[in-house]
């Protein structure tokens, strides 16, 4: 018989090392439950951790009135993911799954991800430990019923909102171009009014949309505060919207019903609702009429169309103006030509290229780092490992800091009250919260510096994959590979006619002649 010899598994605690433990924290922005509140959560995890033996904070993670029904809008869940891939966190506790996600896919997906890294998770209000396997169920039972509540509520806010529709009382949360709110009611912008109507007697007086939008930039005119230069889809938005008759279109776009939420354009899937004089007029019905029947007759009115898949869409900039390089096509071959170039040549001088030189240059590129990666990506490798093992974690830095945020939006939040209740004057509130503001933010940006420490860690990662990548080719690359692009190119930046910089993962830049 052969002898068995049983080894016993080896715990944190029996190498004195503290389980890294994380808080997710979620609070919406309409929420009047102060015990629920991002403040009261952060002191909270902070107090439970704060005499722990086994345990550590390392650090907490706070989307604040942010929805859960969408993962990828939730900035600091995605980065406690980030970190939890990067092995610095072993544990997780959030207050309940509805905290968590609301979305029952999402979270099934995030609670499975974690545990194949092997990272728990505690959900506190249903007593919940994904160590236990067995959990599994009720979390998709719980995470349904969080997912049916965030339904429930989503659709009582649109029935809200399809009422006030009929009856012609829904108030716009953005107000177009030409109109400001006052009181909740859309109210005439002299300035902006009389550009509306520059561009409404322009058009009707022959000017196409492109002469139009050269004409506002060539005199400076303010636009929207999103942009600082007019654009043929912002002239033409403003030649279709009803809105300057003094009239309102509702329910031109709906939200779907199906998680994750998305909202999409009505072409007749729902009831649209015509409300006459809901607003004061900026143009005359006659001339938007008569402007939307000459854009119909020269077919000027603009519809999205199917984007074009190509890789080098979005990522090839210009070099001289920064624009975003478009795609075009000449007698059976594609070429790139800057946006700012190709609406107005003398703007930007940049030279179109053709493509088939542009997969020529990342061919030859590809090749040389074959041949040289061990000179150019190893060393760079080192020394990122070596900084690496110097850097200061800051996690006790990091923890006081959120304490402190904490502590200084609950004074903000006091002083709102006093405020309401009659105790505290307006231009004290004033100055008191500009003050807290103030210190906030400060605390906001040493935070920032502390986590972006974590770019280095992600700057190795990338310079490892390339190194991974180009290890694996025992020859040289003969023909465009689609993936290998996508895969290590981030940007493309346009020299000239004849150079162009390749921007590769990990910070790495290469000219390449063409």
């Amino acid at each position: 018989m052969p002898t068995v010899t049983v080894i016993q598994p080896i715990i944190a605690a029996e190498q004195n090392t503290k389980i890294r433990c994380a808080a997710y924290c979620r609070v919406s922005s309409d929420s009047e439950d102060q015990l629920n509140s991002f403040m009261a959560q952060t002191r909270y995890y902070s107090q439970v951790f704060k005499d722990s033996e086994t345990e550590e904070l390392i650090d907490i993670y706070a989307d604040e009135g942010i929805t859960g029904t969408r993962e990828d809008k939730r900035d600091e869940f995605q980065r406690m993911l980030k970190d939890c891939r990067r092995g610095k966190i072993d544990r997780i506790y959030t207050k309940s799954i509805s905290r968590f996600a609301r979305n029952t896919k999402d979270c099934l997906k995030s609670v499975r991800e974690l545990k194949a890294l092997g990272i728990t998770i505690f959900f506190e209000k249903e007593n919940i430990d994904t160590a236990n396997m067995t959990d599994e169920m009720m979390i998709t039972i719980m995470g349904g019923l969080a997912q049916e509540e965030s339904t429930s509520i989503s659709q009582n806010m649109r029935w809200s909102i399809k009422k006030r529709m009929e009856n012609g009382t829904f108030e716009l949360s953005c107000p177009p171009y030409g109109y400001i709110k006052e009181n909740g009611k859309l109210v005439v912008d002299p300035a902006q009014a009389q550009t509306v109507q520059n561009i409404f007697s322009w058009y009707l007086s022959g000017y196409g949309i492109i002469s139009i939008v050269n004409r506002l930039n060539h005199f400076n005119t303010p636009c929207c505060k999103r942009s600082n230069k007019w654009h043929m889809f912002g002239v033409t938005y403003i030649l279709t919207n009803e809105k300057y008759t003094g009239n309102t279109m509702f329910q031109k776009t709906y939200s779907g019903t199906t998680l994750p939420i998305q909202r999409y354009k009505n072409n007749g899937e729902r009831n649209k609702y015509y409300a006459v004089n809901t607003h004061p007029a900026i143009v005359s019905q006659d001339d938007f009429d008569k402007v939307q029947a000459l854009m119909s007759e020269k077919g000027e009115i603009f519809y999205k169309t199917e984007k074009q898949k190509c890789v080098l869409r979005k990522i090839m900039k210009c070099g001289q103006c920064g624009s975003t390089y478009i795609r075009k096509k000449s007698r059976d071959k594609y070429y790139w030509s800057c946006r700012k170039h190709d609406l107005k040549a003398s703007e930007c001088f940049s030279k179109r290229i053709p493509e088939s030189d542009i997969y020529y240059a990342f061919i030859r590129i590809c090749n040389k780092l074959i041949s040289n990666y061990t000179q150019i990506l190893i060393p760079l490798q080192t020394a990122l490992q070596y900084l690496k093992l110097k850097k200061f974690s800051g996690q006790t830095q990091v923890m006081d800091i959120h304490k402190e945020v904490a502590k200084l939006k609950e004074q903000t939040h006091v002083l709102a009250r006093l405020k309401t209740k009659g105790f505290l004057d307006e231009a004290k509130y004033i100055e008191q919260t500009t003050e807290l503001t103030a210190k906030i933010n400060k605390l906001q940006a040493e935070l920032k510096k502390l986590t972006r420490l974590d770019d280095e860690d992600e700057t190795l990662d990338q310079i490892e994959m390339l190194i991974d990548f180009f290890e694996r080719r025992d020859k040289p690359i003969t023909e465009f590979e689609e993936s290998a692009f996508e895969s290590i190119v981030e940007k493309i930046v346009v020299i000239d006619q004849h150079e162009l910089e390749f921007h590769l993962i990990g910070g790495i830049k290469f000219k390449e002649n063409i």
